[in-house]
């Protein structure tokens, strides 16, 4: 098993250690419910170093990239990031992806459980004059996420963190380390994704929890990051988006550009896809009993037909309710349909919901 340069500070914050991607991660320490709370209250520091980094240059890295994704990357602006996806030649997604641009270069920041597939997908395609590099185990990577994330940060840093727009980025210092700084994140609340040396990543650390004490700042594991992306209806890969399933079901179409001039990967597949309509569609429910979703439950019409599959599921910290996403036919995806989830032997009724669960407010 792997571990990432914060290992060690884990295990003395007594985290509960458990196997991820091959590597060995704190799914918690306090408890998923209080440190869910905690980011939604004030802010909350994540080791997301498990994630994978793929470095792209040379002349024709841009142009490879717009091939190799859905969305436009011949829109981001230098010190930008997007949003975006691979998709197989048949239109099921091989991952979801952010792409971070720099000056000279582009980076691909990849789901940890996907480093060798996407790896390998890539090397597939790479195109000559394309300079690629697995730079996964050279950086670590620190997500400060909660509406005093701004605050905390900005102690450790000289960057003007208010002049960083949603999505967008730069290269600068925190604590005195080289960092990138990213204005993204994987909760619904305002937050920084920090990417530093390996060399340096305790000291960052450290120095965070020293800045956000005010703020009663924790350290935050893998169950409540599973959480707080499902209250805001962000995908995970493995559970709501795979191979078998297609960006345009998935709710992804808004990333999906089909009106580009260059081709890419699986475009025709996905303009025949969304000319014909989809079949069905990933939505978000609540469910009205007592008892939690989860993945791979199944879901049935009030006719007792199975129709759908629930792909995320869980007792919302915020709502106070069980909530979950899942996939059913178009035709009973409207909001306020009505319908039956089957948990452990129980038909408990559900109903379609608008997403997200949660929205910030501030």
């Amino acid at each position: 098993m792997k571990k990432t340069a914060l290992y060690e500070v884990h295990e003395k914050l007594g985290a509960k250690i458990v196997e991820f991607a091959g590597f060995l991660m704190p799914i918690q320490y306090r408890g998923i419910n209080e440190e869910h709370l905690r980011v939604r209250k004030t802010v909350g520091a994540f080791d997301v170093s498990h994630m994978g980094q793929f470095e792209f240059a040379g002349e024709k890295a841009g142009d490879f990239l717009q091939y190799l994704t859905i969305n436009d990357v011949k829109s981001i602006n230098v010190y930008q990031a997007q949003y975006n996806a691979m998709c197989y030649e048949d239109g099921g997604i091989v991952d979801d992806l952010i792409i971070y641009r720099f000056p000279e270069k582009y980076l691909m920041v990849v789901n940890a459980a996907n480093i060798d597939k996407d790896k390998e997908w890539i090397l597939q395609h790479l195109w000559d004059g394309v300079d690629f590099k697995d730079r996964s185990d050279e950086f670590s990577l620190i997500a400060v996420q909660g509406r005093n994330a701004s605050d905390a940060l900005q102690k450790l840093t000289p960057v003007r963190l208010d002049e960083i727009h949603f999505y967008w980025l730069t290269e600068g210092s925190v604590a005195e380390a080289p960092a990138m700084i990213a204005r993204t994140g994987y909760t619904g609340e305002d937050g920084f994704e920090i990417m530093v040396a390996n060399e340096d990543a305790v000291s960052v650390w450290n120095a965070l929890m020293e800045a956000g004490a005010p703020y009663e700042i924790e350290a935050i594991g893998l169950g409540a990051r599973d959480t707080l992306r499902l209250e805001v209806k962000y995908c995970l890969y493995g559970n709501d988006i795979d191979q078998t399933t297609n960006p345009l079901e998935a709710g992804l179409g808004w990333i999906t550009k089909l009106d580009v001039e260059e081709d890419f990967i699986a475009k025709k597949v996905l303009q025949e896809i969304k000319a014909n309509g989809v079949t069905r569609k990933l939505v978000s429910f609540e469910l009205l009993g007592k008892a939690i979703p989860r993945h791979g439950y199944k879901i049935f019409d009030q006719s007792d037909n199975e129709i759908g599959i629930v792909t995320s599921g869980m007792f919302s910290p915020m709502l106070q309710k069980p909530v979950g996403l899942g996939y059913v036919p178009v035709a009973l995806a409207k909001v306020g349909t009505e319908l039956v989830v089957d948990i452990r032997g129980r038909k408990i009724p559900m109903k379609i919901v608008k997403p997200p669960f949660y929205k910030r407010d501030y």
